[in-house]
């Protein structure tokens, strides 16, 4: 509960969004229709610079993906946390464990035999004769290794390697695999694209009795491709005693949260769907998941349908209902509306944080109003939050996208004197923007830059200033920036990509 909520704080937050329409200016008395919900489709999300992938181009590139901005993280928990498979087990804490530097040791012997398996040797053998001391941190160690050591030329070997040394430590005496150990090698078979393999030791986990985890989950639902296949996968965790889906309410939010995760929207109206059928209640976490969904795909009348839902249950907005909202009240371009509820956050003791302020500006930014986006940039320094590298890219990105690249180096500058580090993304929205006003050299020098300052630039921030120098005639410039990025050994597999570039 947010302390001081009163009144039925839904329906004075529902009124906010529905009946202002859209501004192009902060106190404007006119209004526009239409034009309120994301207009890209979930496959589009306009980053731009996800690694390995093509630049993204129209008046989203660059931007930060509103996935990274509006991610909800597990109740008492990090985003992301790979607990579950062993991936953070810190070997060496407590008397009866061994030193890490034994278990390393261990480890690299034990994966260097695995590696000569083959005719005319026993890794198996090798093993009885090495006799090591078989533990969780052991197996975590050998397993890690593989995951990491995986490509393209072993992805067939590997996944062999990984399970015959996973039953061999299994039959190892004062020593049975856990929930984690299973996790880590299903991700091997995960990297190896062995679905079948992964299926085979859930149902070897359930005859077990072993607890299955909301991380077992997501590696399979990762790994299932068909639909059909996913929504038999939700099945049979819904219904598994053995599902242990702590921190999480219950089991529907421990998969509506997976399934938010990977960007699985349709999917969670279907799990949704099934759990109000089965008589479970959602919480505010439910919501939020399904309302972030319903906004991907564009549904802003059933949006808005179940944040009506939502006050009716008596359920009060947290943190993050407040974030989805205030970037929906962006991207359609209603800063009064948006201004009222930041106002209204502050009145029931929810105070708006960098985080809402940049959600909001950010929506305000794909929605062209420029004038709105410094507003609200002002405000949230007046009221003593400090601006992050992700606030002030934001704004880059937005000025960089209005051909207005001065007020974008203003932002690069302030942020720099202000000991905030650009990132990646900032780095490829001032590189557009320098190439916009055609200056390549400075764009390239900010390129060589960037690794300088301990950030290495991904295939996109390369794909995107070849094609605008070659787009500017300036194709020689263009094999310069090829040639520095096969140089340094990046993206060597993505060359090709590059038509008409010959290596020397």
């Amino acid at each position: 509960m947010i302390p001081g909520a009163h009144l039925p704080p839904l329906r004075a937050v529902r009124a906010l969004s529905a009946r202002l329409g859209p501004s192009r200016h902060l106190y404007s008395e006119g209004s526009r229709n239409g034009g309120e919900g994301p207009s890209d489709t979930v496959h589009s999300n306009g980053g731009g610079v996800r690694e390995g992938e093509e630049e993204v181009t129209g008046p989203d590139a660059g931007r930060f993906p509103r996935e990274m901005l509006l991610r909800l993280p597990p109740p008492g928990g990090p985003p992301e946390s790979d607990d579950d498979d062993g991936e953070n087990f810190a070997p060496g804490h407590g008397p009866r464990i061994r030193s890490f530097e034994d278990v390393r040791l261990e480890g690299d012997r034990i994966f260097r035999i695995l590696l000569q398996d083959g005719p005319g040797f026993s890794a198996r053998q090798a093993l009885d004769e090495m006799r090591p001391k078989v533990s969780n941190a052991l197996v975590r160690e050998v397993l890690f290794r593989i995951v990491v050591s995986v490509d393209s030329v072993n992805r067939e070997r590997y996944p062999r390697l990984a399970y015959k040394f996973f039953v061999w430590a299994g039959q190892q005496e004062g020593y049975r695999h856990d929930t984690s150990m299973y996790n880590l090698v299903m991700k091997v078979f995960a990297e190896c694209g062995e679905v079948k393999a992964m299926w085979r030791l859930f149902e070897e986990m359930a005859e077990k009795g072993l607890p299955v985890s909301a991380r077992t989950f997501h590696l399979l639902i990762c790994a299932s491709g068909k639909v059909g296949l996913r929504r038999r996968l939700v099945e049979r965790f819904i219904k598994l005693s053995t599902f242990s889906y702590r921190p999480f309410r219950n089991a529907f939010n421990a998969i509506l949260h997976t399934l938010l995760t990977i960007e699985q929207y349709s999917l969670i109206e279907w799990v949704h769907e099934k759990m109000i059928l089965e008589g479970y209640l959602p919480d505010v976490l439910t919501y939020n998941i399904v309302m972030r969904a319903k906004y991907m795909l564009g549904r802003l009348d059933q949006f808005h349908r179940l944040l009506d839902e939502m006050g009716r249950n008596g359920l009060t907005p947290d943190l993050h209902t407040y974030n989805l909202l205030l970037h929906v009240l962006g991207k359609g371009d209603k800063p009064l509306a948006a201004l009222n509820l930041l106002n209204y956050m502050s009145d029931v003791g929810c105070v708006p944080n960098v985080l809402h302020f940049t959600n909001l500006i950010d929506g305000l930014g794909r929605a062209g109003n420029l004038e709105a986006c410094k507003y609200f940039f002002d405000e949230m320094v007046k009221k003593g939050c400090e601006p992050d590298v992700v606030c002030y890219t934001v704004m880059i990105t937005s000025y960089v996208a209005a051909g207005e690249f001065e007020e974008a180096q203003r932002f690069f500058d302030d942020m720099l004197v202000r000991g905030q580090l650009p990132n990646v993304y900032t780095y490829n929205s001032m590189i557009r923007g320098l190439c916009t006003v055609g200056e390549f050299d400075k764009a390239f020098s900010m390129l060589k830059d960037m690794e300088s300052h301990g950030c290495t630039p991904n295939f996109s921030v390369y794909s995107s200033l070849v094609s605008r120098m070659r787009n500017a005639g300036k194709d020689s410039q263009a094999n310069n920036v090829i040639k520095y990025m096969t140089d340094k050994g990046h993206y060597l597999h993505l060359l090709s990509r590059f038509g008409g570039y010959r290596r020397c």
